[in-house]
């Protein structure tokens, strides 16, 4: 299942992390594409399944699933993918490519304790298989 390998990684990363900062972690902000979605309480779950034992237990994750976005052809703008219409905003149009989408990133952890602009960041952009 493919949210048990990430929920794995996400506790690997984490983990990691709590070593290197000596925090108890609370919670982690994930990002992801439409294309690369993910069953946000599949994941959950098998996050709270792994993570008990570790440090990791009893953190809070929290994903932001980013819209699949396009270019178009004819007008040059760029729009989120509409799927009940796939047309240009701007223009109009039905002529566009479809831009890459956004990977899965474990763009934030926050730790108990920290107060600072961050809201206890200590990692940015790991991305996650």
């Amino acid at each position: 299942m493919h949210e048990t390998a990430v929920a794995q990684s996400l506790v690997d990363v984490i983990s990691q992390e709590v070593e290197k900062y000596r925090g108890k972690p609370l919670r982690a902000k994930l990002s992801c594409g439409q294309l690369n979605a993910i069953n946000d309480e599949v994941l959950s779950f098998a996050f709270e399944a792994i993570a008990q034992g570790t440090a990791c237990a009893g953190m809070t994750l929290e994903i932001e699933h980013k819209p699949l976005l396009a270019k178009c052809r004819a007008c040059g703008r760029d729009f989120a993918v509409e799927l009940s219409s796939v047309r240009c905003p701007g223009c109009g149009g039905g002529d566009f490519e479809l831009l890459p989408d956004a990977p899965l990133l474990l763009e934030q952890i926050e730790f108990e304790g920290t107060e600072d602009d961050e809201g206890g960041c200590r990692q940015e952009g790991a991305q996650c298989q």
